[in-house]
């Protein structure tokens, strides 16, 4: 079943529609979470909002817009509110009593994603690491663009953002991940 036949259910009431539309972004959607948080039940909390307020406000859907980049701004904006509202960002440093999550260990995701960037788990952690150093805003805009593959204009609509503040915020926190990055592997 498609995103449209999904939602055209869900505003007949079915709760199967929002079954098809679970299983097919739940796992992105907890890993961008994820991301942008850093914590695992944060995430989980954050998508399962999201789902609800997607079955509750069916009714409101435009179904001749793409629901994927539309639900995923959704995740990532209330990921970007609950690391503000706390008052920090991702820790820089890990904590050694808590137990490391890897992103697979999440949902199972069948589709490529983030670990194509970091097959090594060194790696993965350098850029999770990496991504702490940013700004909520930029880690944002890279883990939508990057992880999620939203164009800078659906940033831009999607985040009620100019288009060139997109571009800036991508550019900035390329800059600061290359250096980053650079930074991590030559200390190895």
């Amino acid at each position: 079943m498609d995103d449209r036949e999904a939602i055209s259910r869900l505003k007949r009431g079915d709760i199967g529609g929002l079954e098809t539309l679970v299983s097919k972004y739940q796992a992105q959607a907890l890993k961008a979470a994820y991301l942008i948080t850093g914590e695992r039940f944060m995430a989980e909390d954050i998508v399962q909002a999201a789902f609800l307020r997607v079955y509750e406000r069916a009714g409101q859907f435009h179904e001749k817009r793409p629901f994927r980049p539309w639900f995923l701004r959704i995740v990532v904006n209330d990921a970007m509110k609950a690391v503000s509202k706390r008052g920090r960002q991702l820790s820089r440093k890990h904590n050694s009593n808590e137990e490391e999550v890897s992103l697979t260990e999440l949902v199972p995701d069948p589709g490529p994603g983030p670990e194509e960037w970091a097959e090594q788990a060194q790696v993965q952690q350098a850029v999770r690491e990496a991504l702490a150093w940013l700004s909520p805003a930029q880690r944002a805009v890279v883990i939508g663009r990057y992880y999620l593959g939203l164009s800078e204009a659906e940033l831009a609509e999607q985040g009620g953002q100019a288009r060139g503040t997109v571009k800036q915020l991508l550019h900035r926190a390329r800059g600061r991940l290359k250096l980053l990055l650079g930074a991590t592997s030559s200390e190895r």
